[in-house]
């Protein structure tokens, strides 16, 4: 058969749907134009958040050498940070897949013309085509499998997400530089019957929806995938209506400690016996080695102060604020020599495996009176899946470094 051949992908008459063309297309573009780009700095954001230049327990992607130029210590403030970045991310990358598949199948065309390369230029094209096609399918899937709690793919989500997102956005930009005059002069002179460009097919079938018609078709299938899991990220009776969401419909419990987790203290192998009273205590250790250890009970002798604030994790999903009662990380650094300025802290948990069992904290963080290690929640003892017999909370930290079960404190500069 020869490349023309109309029953072939590599001949513009095997694509016809009438519903091609240059300004279709361009609409979609200008929308994943605004729409990656938000996508892309939230997820710096979100890996900022992580602090991973801090020390080694936190740093998912290691070798990340220049891709790490705009880290800085995350703030405390306003404590919701997290909670909105994230959640926009997460709720705003599920919103997005419809309006990339439409774009996808709109100039599917063009991934089978022939020649591969007509000049330089045609072929840097087409390569950063491959990379666009192949980037935002791939941060796409894998952030949406995330956010299902599958993890499916191979090696860890973190280093994964963050290199793929570097490599689909250089596409992005090279791409947007290169269609977005077009795009904006195809949506500003739009005819109203037939486009004239190279998406448009020479054998067009009957119509059966028009090409507005379409664009609404597609909206309208964002919108639902944004009102089924933007309530996991809002939290309170809006819960409810997360129905696409792992983290979605009524909270998992009732009473004080009924709300959302990610990983019961099962899951996460927490032995009753290690976390009973007679054998559990927090090894807190500072300045020239001082250390001291605390049981639970020395804990709640100490001076307790509360905090109203939310847990927000990387799938997207925050609880509303809950009322945490603890004692103040930096009164914990007091007792071990840092009685002004504490410093950087590294979290360990009871928990024996994990990306997470560990963590590190700022000292910004530490300092925040609100950085409590909590022992109760809305006026009861933490349960198990909560982080009995006690568990760190910072305000505006991803819900991984607020760690559970916590057995040591390590506190001076990381």
């Amino acid at each position: 058969m020869r490349p023309d051949d109309p029953r072939l992908p590599t001949s513009p008459g095997f694509w016809r749907s009438p519903l091609r063309g240059t300004w279709f297309t361009s609409v979609l573009g200008l929308v994943l134009l605004v729409g990656i780009t938000v996508l892309f700095v939230t997820g710096l954001v979100s890996y900022a958040a992580y602090n991973p230049d801090l020390a080694p327990v936190n740093d998912q992607t290691p070798d990340k050498g220049i891709l790490g130029f705009y880290l800085f210590s995350w703030p405390t403030n306003p404590y919701w940070l997290y909670r909105v970045t994230q959640g926009l991310h997460v709720t705003l990358g599920i919103a997005l897949v419809p309006v990339l598949l439409a774009k996808l199948w709109s100039v599917v065309p063009k991934l089978f013309t022939l020649p591969p390369a007509r000049s330089l230029a045609h072929a840097l094209e087409r390569v950063s085509l491959l990379l666009l096609v192949g980037g935002g399918l791939f941060e796409f899937t894998t952030g949406v499998l995330n956010v299902q709690l599958d993890y499916v793919f191979p090696g860890s989500f973190y280093p994964l997400h963050f290199y793929g997102a570097w490599v689909f956005f250089a596409a992005f930009l090279a791409h947007a530089a290169l269609k977005t005059p077009t795009a904006l002069r195809a949506v500003r002179e739009r005819r109203q019957h037939r486009d004239e460009g190279e998406l448009e097919t020479p054998r067009p079938d009957a119509p059966t929806v028009s090409r507005r018609g379409a664009l609404w078709f597609t909206g309208g299938a964002s919108l639902l995938l944004l009102v089924t899991t933007a309530g996991q990220s809002i939290g309170g009776v809006w819960r409810r209506t997360a129905l696409l969401a792992p983290h979605g419909g009524a909270d998992p419990g009732s009473g004080p400690d009924g709300f959302q987790i990610n990983k019961t203290a099962a899951y996460a192998g927490i032995d009753a016996r290690e976390t009973g009273p007679e054998a559990w205590r927090l090894v807190v250790t500072g300045r020239d080695g001082r250390t001291v250890r605390l049981s639970r009970a020395e804990l709640l002798r100490l001076p307790l102060h509360s905090a109203a604030l939310p847990i927000a994790c990387v799938e997207g999903w925050s609880t509303s604020d809950q009322w945490w009662r603890g004692v103040r990380l930096r009164d914990l650094a007091a007792l071990v020599g840092y009685d002004t300025d504490p410093p950087d802290v590294l979290v360990e948990s009871v928990q024996r495996h994990g990306a997470f069992r560990r963590a590190a904290l700022r000292a910004n963080q530490v300092a925040d009176p609100r950085s409590l290690l909590a022992l109760q929640v809305n006026g009861e003892d933490l349960s198990p899946d909560h982080g009995y017999p006690a568990r760190v909370i910072v305000p505006a930290a991803p819900g991984v470094l607020n760690t559970k079960w916590v057995a040591r404190m390590t506190f001076g500069d990381l």
